[in-house]
């Protein structure tokens, strides 16, 4: 172990660490990004101060794309390259751990990483920009991850710059440092946000058979969905989650006439969660037939499930044994949906996890905090990625 700023980092097997002023520079950037952290779609200091830091410290070309940009290392004209993207959206959630870096914006803070992984591809470009490599290497600074609209607005880049491969990497609170996980196919489920709204006629509480009441329907559909996500009928992890419920007003001589119920599903296949979308918008259609309702259905969020090239994957695995990093082999996808889905369907690649340690805070929680221990190792994966 080597300990810089503060931070204890591992020693590559190979040798070949990254450099030391790199590493000083990728934790300052990452905990100036921690303080001003910056919601989905608003991210307009922290895209800035990553252009302005890449400009400050490398010769890379710098492409601003509006609400995200790329750096281009170029080692020669024309010619296809591999790309590598991080996303730099953070969280409404209050920071209320005590940092000397903590976010100074009451109710937003980076409480998934992304700061960290910024940080990270900082890191790795600056080293790419010192040392060279022998093809062209696209550094892709993403936002709005979160809300699943960043990437889908970044990966035709892919097929703009003729990109032939990309990765990325999540952080993985309760993974022992710096173990890296690895799946090939579904790395994380893919997701479908819906939204169903029903209108029938108001009537007296004393008489609801006069009017037309969505509530029966609501019900019928939240205990339907158990049979309909019945794991015997799929070959995948399916699942259905009932966000929210709102139906009626607190006027108690009134039965309600209006009503909205809000699911997500998920699946670790596309082709099972249109099933499941399919059964779901049919159950709706069955159920205001039955009680003389208007439905609405409108979708939100959607991404479909990130999958792995095993090529790709096959090349993380080599980079991680040359590197002499444990690895840890995923037979399940995280349920959680991951936007650089819209990435690996243009073109392959992979996304792998990177341990921060056991016994650290989930992502999502009010406690978590990016180790920046494991910005070296990414650094050495990505480099040694790049140079297979």
């Amino acid at each position: 172990m080597l300990c810089e700023a503060n931070v204890c980092i591992y020693v590559s097997k190979e040798g070949n660490e990254m450099d030391k002023e790199h590493l000083n520079l990728a934790i300052m950037l990452r905990r100036e990004l921690h303080q001003h952290p910056e919601l989905s779609g608003q991210e307009i200091w922290t895209k800035r101060h990553l252009m302005e830091f890449l400009q400050r410290h490398t010769s890379l070309e710098i492409v601003d794309k509006g609400r995200w940009f790329y750096a281009l290392y170029r080692a020669g004209e024309g010619g296809s390259g591999m790309a590598f993207r991080a996303e730099f959206d953070a969280l409404p959630i209050d920071e209320t751990i005590d940092l000397p870096y903590g976010s100074r914006f009451p109710g937003v803070a980076h409480k998934c990483g992304h700061d960290g992984h910024s940080a990270s591809l900082a890191a790795f470009a600056l080293e790419v920009a010192k040392y060279g490599a022998d093809k062209n290497v696209y550094f892709v600074f993403q936002h709005a991850e979160e809300t699943v609209e960043g990437a889908v607005e970044c990966a035709p880049l892919m097929d703009e710059a003729g990109i032939f491969e990309v990765f990325s990497y999540h952080n993985v609170p309760g993974l022992p440092e710096n173990c890296i996980a690895v799946i090939d196919g579904t790395a994380c489920c893919g997701s479908i946000g819906m939204a169903i709204s029903f209108k029938g006629i108001p009537a007296h509480a004393s008489q609801p058979e006069d009017g037309r009441n969505p509530c029966f329907a609501i019900a019928e559909i939240i205990r339907s969905i158990s049979e309909l996500t019945d794991p015997a009928l799929y070959k995948g992890l399916v699942m259905c989650t009932v966000i929210g419920i709102q139906a009626g007003q607190e006027a108690f001589g009134m039965s309600a006439s209006e009503g909205r119920l809000l699911l997500t599903l998920r699946s670790q296949f596309d082709g099972e969660l249109e099933e499941l979308t399919r059964k779901i918008e049919d159950k709706t259609r069955e159920q205001a037939a039955q009680y003389g309702l208007e439905y609405d259905i409108a979708f939100h969020d959607t991404v479909p499930a990130t999958v792995n090239h095993k090529e790709s994957a096959d090349k993380v695995r080599r980079a991680v044994k040359r590197l002499g990093l444990p690895l840890l082999e995923v037979d399940t996808p995280s349920r959680g949906a991951e936007d650089f889905a819209w990435f690996t369907k243009r073109t392959a690649g992979a996304m792998f996890g990177v341990g921060t340690g056991e016994g650290r805070a989930p992502i999502h929680t009010v406690r978590f905090d990016f180790n920046d221990g494991i910005i070296p190792a990414v650094v050495d994966i990505y480099r040694s990625l790049l140079d297979e």
